[in-house]
Parts: C-alpha cells; sequence; structure tokens
C-alpha cells in the first residue's frame, strides 16, 4: 500500500553564512528522535557537517540529507531535509537543492538581518517557485530585533513577510515565544535537552497590547487571501477560526503571496519545535506541488507526471558524489511512479539503459539500503554508469526530459601539477572525480604552458578542492597564484568573407562563406546563429558544421585565448564544390573565418565584477573604503545597522585576492565581508595589454592552423 504523499514535506535549509542553519538542522534531528545527541558545529561534531574540511571550518561546504519523523496532531510526518551551504562559492549545492524541493526554510540572523547571500539564495528559490517559510534565530545574541528583520525581508526582498509568532524577551532575556495564530505562549527551557523543553502559559500580561495588536494584522492579511474570510473578518473577526486562518495561510504561503516568519534560537534549542508546526502546517507536500512538466525526447512534446505511484517512474538527479565504501551515489528526487532496487532505467541524455543496483535512504553521510522508492522521496541510487548532473531518469517505456539545472560559470582559476610523476594519473583521476561532483569546478589543459587549470566560484572553493585532494585521495600537488577567468567580447559587427581551398592530390577540401558577425543579442551568451543563405548556394546539410565551427572556435578567443562569451553570426552566402565540399571543410572555414574576422570587430577582454559587502565598526571606515577606491572599486551604498556601518561596493575580482586578511588588518580584527559574482564588465585597455602579454598573446597573431 502507497503511503499517503500528502503527509511528506521536502525541504530545505538556506541562508547567509553563520545564520545558523546547519545548528537549526541538527535540532530538528534531534528533536524528531533521529538522533540521540545534538552536533555542535563549533565542536566540529555537527551530523549533517560530516567532511573533515566542514568540521574544521565550521562552515558547510555539501549540501546534506536526511529523513526524519514529526508527530503534529496525532499524526507522524515524514520530513526529507537538505542543509545547504551558505557562502557564495558553494552557491551550486544551493542551486541544485533548490531545483528539487518542495519548500524551503530562510533562516536569517536576528542581528545581521538580511545579508548578501541571504537575498542570492532567495532569489534562487523564486527562480525554481519554493514557498518559503522565514526564521529569525540567534534571538538571544545582543543586538537581535525579531521586528526589524521582519521590516528588512519586506523591503530588501520584497515579499509580504507576516510574524506567526513574537518573541518573548530578546538578547540574554530571550524566553519564549507567543503563537499568534493560537493565542499563546511557550515558554523554553534552554538549559534542557529534554524532546519536550517547553511549557504553555498565558500571555504575559505586559505584551497583550503588543500581541493583539500583531494578531489583528496577522487575521486581516490571511483574510486578504480568501474572500469567504473576509466577509467574515468585517463581519465578527472573533468568529475567524484557528483552522482557517491555518488553511488560508497554508495556501497563501504555496501561492507564494505570504511569507510566514517565526522566530528562536536554534543554540539555546528555543523555538525549534514551533518551528516543525510551521513548516508541517504551512510547506507544501510533492501533492501540492501538482504535476512536474517536461518533454519527450523522441516526439519534442511537452509531457507531464503527476505525484503519484501509479504515473510512469521518472526522477531527476540532482547531485553526484563518491562514497569511499559503495562508490558513485547519484541523489534522486522522484517525481512519479515507483522504482524497485536493480531495475533498469533510461537516462534520456544519454538514451541508454542504467541498471540501478541499490537505493538508499541517506542520512548525511551514511546510507541506510531501501528496496524501493517511490514519488516524493529524496535518495540515493549506485550502480550506474554516465549519470550527470541534470539527468532525467524514467522508465524507457514513457520517456520525458525534466528542466536540466543551470549552473554559473567559474570565475577564478588555479595552475596545479603533481609534485612527482607518480601522482600524474592519480591527479587526473581524482580531477575527473571532483569535476564530475561540482559543476561549477572545471578542469582544462592549458596548451601554452601544459599545465593544468582548475576553477571555481572562489578562493575558498578552491583551497577546498586542493584540501580534498591531499586527503581525500592522496595526490600531493604544487599549486599556483590564483588567476582571473577573464573572458573576451567583441563590440562592432564586420562583414567577412572566407574561402577555404585545400588540393592535396585526388579529392581537396573546399568551402566559402560570407556572414556578418558581431555582438549578441542583450541577455543573450553563447553563439546566437542566424541562416540566411538563399538559392541553395550552401547546402542544408553543411549549415550546421558551419555553426558548430564558430561554437567551437568560441572556446580560444583572439585576444588571449579566453573564451569568447557571446557572438551572433548572420550566414548571409557562399558558395560549394560538388566533389571537394563536405561538413569538414565548411567546420574548419568557420574556425579559420573566426580567427580573421573576430580582430576586425574591436575585440575586448572582460573582467569579472564582484558585489562586495564589509560591516566594519565606524572608526575604520575611511581606511576601508580607501582601499576600496585602491582596488578600483566603486562604492554603491553606505548603511549603518547599531553599531557598524555597512559598505556596499562592486570591485573587480582581480583586485580581491586575499582581501579578507587585508580587512582584518585594517580594521583589528573587527570587520567582515562577503561577495559574490555581479558581471563581467570591459577590462580597461592598459591592463588588458598587460594580460595578454602575461598569456603570451601581445607579441604574436592567433594560429590560423587548420585543425582537421
Amino acid at each position: 500500500m502507497a503511503r499517503d504523499l500528502g503527509y511528506t514535506r521536502n525541504i530545505g535549509i538556506m541562508a547567509h553564512i553563520d545564520a545558523g542553519k546547519t545548528t537549526t538542522s541538527e535540532r530538528i534531528l534531534y528533536y524528531t528522535g533521529k538522533t540521540h545527541k545534538i552536533g555542535e558545529v563549533h565542536e566540529g561534531a555537527a551530523t549533517m557537517d560530516w567532511m573533515v574540511q566542514e568540521q574544521e571550518r565550521g562552515i558547510t561546504i555539501t549540501s546534506a540529507a536526511t529523513t526524519a519523523f514529526w508527530n503534529y496532531n496525532d499524526d507522524t510526518w515524514q520530513i526529507n531535509l537538505i542543509d545547504t551551504p551558505g557562502h557564495v562559492d558553494f552557491t551550486v549545492e544551493v542551486e541544485r537543492s533548490l531545483r528539487v524541493l518542495d519548500g524551503a526554510v530562510a533562516t536569517f540572523c536576528a542581528v545581521g538581518r538580511v545579508q548578501p547571500q541571504s537575498e542570492t539564495v532567495w532569489r534562487q528559490a523564486d527562480k525554481y517557485c519554493v514557498p518559503k517559510i522565514a526564521y529569525v534565530n540567534k534571538m538571544d545574541r545582543a543586538g537581535a530585533d525579531f521586528l526589524a528583520v521582519v521590516e528588512d525581508i519586506r523591503n530588501k526582498l520584497g515579499v509580504h513577510a507576516i510574524p506567526i509568532a513574537l518573541p518573548i524577551g530578546s538578547e540574554e532575556k530571550f524566553e519564549g515565544i507567543i503563537d499568534l495564530i493560537a493565542n499563546k505562549a511557550y515558554y523554553y527551557d534552554g538549559d534542557s535537552k529534554e524532546l519536550v523543553n517547553y511549557v504553555e502559559k498565558d500571555i504575559p500580561a505586559d505584551m497583550l497590547a503588543e500581541s493583539d495588536e500583531w494578531r489583528a494584522k496577522l487575521i486581516e492579511a490571511i483574510a486578504g487571501h480568501c474572500d469567504h474570510l473576509l466577509e467574515k473578518y468585517f463581519e465578527n473577526p472573533d468568529s475567524i477560526t484557528q483552522q482557517e486562518l491555518v488553511d488560508t495561510l497554508r495556501k497563501a504561503t504555496i501561492g507564494m503571496s505570504v511569507v510566514p516568519v517565526t522566530c528562536g534560537s536554534s543554540f539555546k534549542n528555543k523555538g525549534v519545535q514551533f518551528l516543525l508546526d510551521a513548516i508541517i502546517r504551512y510547506l507544501p507536500s510533492p501533492l501540492d506541488k501538482s504535476e512536474v512538466r517536461g518533454v519527450n525526447p523522441y516526439t519534442s512534446k511537452e509531457e507531464s507526471r503527476h505525484p503519484s505511484v501509479e504515473s510512469p517512474f521518472c526522477a531527476l538527479v540532482f547531485k553526484i558524489s563518491t562514497d569511499p565504501f559503495v562508490g558513485r551515489l547519484a541523489f534522486l528526487r522522484t517525481y512519479s511512479g515507483k522504482l524497485e532496487a536493480g531495475s533498469y532505467v533510461l537516462n534520456t541524455r544519454s538514451g541508454k539503459k542504467e541498471r540501478i543496483s541499490r537505493l538508499f535512504q541517506m542520512h548525511s553521510n551514511k546510507q541506510n539500503p531501501v528496496e524501493f522508492i517511490e514519488a516524493g522521496d529524496i535518495c540515493a541510487a549506485v550502480g550506474f554508469k554516465e549519470l550527470r548532473t541534470g539527468d532525467t531518469v524514467c522508465v524507457d517505456s514513457s520517456p520525458i526530459m525534466l528542466e536540466a539545472i543551470s549552473f554559473p560559470d567559474p570565475v577564478i582559476g588555479l595552475a596545479v601539477e603533481p609534485k612527482t610523476q607518480n601522482d600524474l594519473d592519480k591527479l587526473s583521476i581524482a580531477l575527473g572525480k571532483l569535476s564530475e561532483e561540482d559543476p561549477t569546478f572545471t578542469v582544462r589543459g592549458d596548451q601554452e604552458t601544459g599545465q593544468t587549470i582548475i576553477s571555481g566560484m572562489g578562493e575558498l572553493h578552491l583551497e577546498v578542492i586542493v584540501d580534498r585532494l591531499k586527503r581525500e585521495f592522496n595526490v600531493e600537488i604544487n599549486q599556483g597564484a590564483p588567476q582571473v577567468n577573464y573572458k573576451e567580447a567583441i563590440l562592432s559587427t564586420v562583414q567577412h568573407r572566407e574561402v577555404f581551398k585545400k588540393q592535396t592530390g585526388g579529392r581537396g577540401k573546399f568551402a566559402d562563406i560570407i556572414f556578418e558577425v558581431g555582438p549578441a543579442e542583450d541577455g543573450l551568451v553563447g553563439l546566437q546563429f542566424i541562416e540566411e543563405v538563399k538559392g541553395g548556394n550552401i547546402p542544408r546539410e553543411f549549415i550546421p558544421s558551419i555553426e558548430k565551427g564558430f561554437k567551437a572556435a568560441m572556446s580560444n578567443g583572439v585576444l588571449a585565448g579566453y573564451e569568447l562569451m557571446a557572438m551572433k553570426v548572420v550566414l548571409k552566402d557562399g558558395s560549394f564544390h560538388q566533389v571537394d565540399s563536405d561538413s569538414l571543410s565548411f567546420e574548419i572555414c568557420a574556425r579559420r573565418a573566426f580567427r580573421k574576422a573576430i580582430p576586425k570587430a574591436n575585440p575586448v577582454l572582460m573582467e569579472p565584477i564582484m558585489s562586495l559587502e564589509v560591516v566594519t565598526p565606524e572608526e575604520y571606515m575611511g581606511d576601508v573604503i580607501g582601499d576600496i577606491n585602491k582596488r578600483r572599486g566603486h562604492i554603491t551604498n553606505m548603511d549603518s545597522k547599531g553599531n557598524a556601518r555597512i559598505v556596499r561596493a562592486k570591485a573587480p575580482l582581480s583586485e580581491l585576492f586575499g582581501y579578507v586578511t587585508v580587512l582584518r588588518t585594517l580594521t583589528s580584527g573587527r570587520g567582515t565581508n562577503s561577495m559574490e559574482f555581479l558581471h563581467y564588465a570591459e577590462l580597461p585597455s592598459n591592463l588588458a595589454k598587460e594580460v595578454m602579454e602575461k598569456q603570451g598573446w601581445g607579441r604574436r597573431s592567433p594560429s590560423t592552423e587548420d585543425e582537421e
């Protein structure tokens, strides 16, 4: 008998660095009975932070999944929980987790409020239409202000945030919360680590007026989302029942028109049970998210799958990881149907069948074998050969391809080489495994120097990769200084004709193309290829080869060998030879045409620009701003929060290497910063010349040798 999917919640916990995501996850595991001892992040003992690097640094690097059960209203509810990283360098983990989740808990620090990475993960959740509830953590810290955070959420995130609870006291006097819907107060014994560490009491007399005011605002806000409740509200607000409020707020939350906000102190064991109740009450089950849509890879028609065991099986691979004991694990989110261990599934990307030999329910880095998985499950599978992140697996009788996961391009590179020749093969295998796990980590060979260049999302990202190479794969390496991943772009449009002839005796090679090349339309990346050939001057079968040639050439720009970000090619005309022309001729012709035409199209180097936020005591403001200006930075905003000052700026990544250390020196260790990739911008010509000469491209013209 299939279980009722209405009793399942697939949720993630997302937030800025140090908002308390993992601590909250640990408390959820404890209070649901999943663990019998609370693991603390600062002690390096958190269940969900199982990697050595996570325990040493006290940060989350990989998203960890687990399943727990919570008793609510005399029923048992299954919560599939994913704890995600907060650091922008590991944004891939947040992106792919949100892609497969039904709901999310956005955690905010009661002192830090809405921080830059909070905004980033919120946008990521919006992209995948993930309903959210907000949890204001760290109410016990000095400077905690719950209502200020609610206001910050409304202003910075542009959402209708509604408090469903009020804190009783704050800072060291934080004792509990008032449930505004039930109109009750809960006092927590923070020192008690019993599964029930709170008592229900009347609302304190000195908070009755405030509680009534916010409860009235809550009821008014909820009633606005239901015509029936609105009528009752105007006639007699007291006639609205608690269940009606919960049901209407649930619908509004799932519809993403409101965000319920609660509070607590996870570290002090206060407010977590109320948060669990809110997860059950307001976040969607797989049934609430309705059907999932995809495309039949053979007919290209849109199809859908309903979240039920009766529908044909389909699941999305959202993560690949390597376990030392069971090998490669593919994390699956099952959207429909049922899959038994030992079954074959179709990989719609490759068109090949894969055997899933074993299935596991995950608890952090531990696997619990299961016989089968059903719609709504999040689990891991082993036994496959060619699965990658973003692949759809389904039954071959009902093929479907779900929307893949999009990942940002790496912005920083590092040259690595093995210390000994014996480590050469080990390094290649290790880098292959790591790039398979992490789509934002790429590996390429530099043709000029023969070095291996690894690229990632930031200094910390590459630091962790290098550490993993040494510890997990026992590969000792030498590494160079971090390098910026520049890109190239063109600013002008030019017309060009390229004729490719080669006669070597017997059948030769011939291709002739006339085209216009220029910048792509705003917002587009990659190659925008438009074919306007009339009269059959170039046979239809050769057109894809021309597009393929231009696309391949873009990976190696004409200024310094960096990838060309975007360009638009309009193929106007050309000619062919009945005997000598073939697909390869036209592909080579397009590559050569790229090399000759792009230098005339005003090519420029583009550098990654980062959004920088610095929090510093006021007395160091001048030094911090002066240092940012020296780094070619541009101050965009200055704000204050308590005794601290917040400086927001834009600055090139190339000027921000080692910035954390400099900032600590400038502010006597009291300043903090966070940065994330913003966009690419043109590199000033004097600096572009330096980069080109450093690459060795400033002293020679790019090669136009045929690549046959």
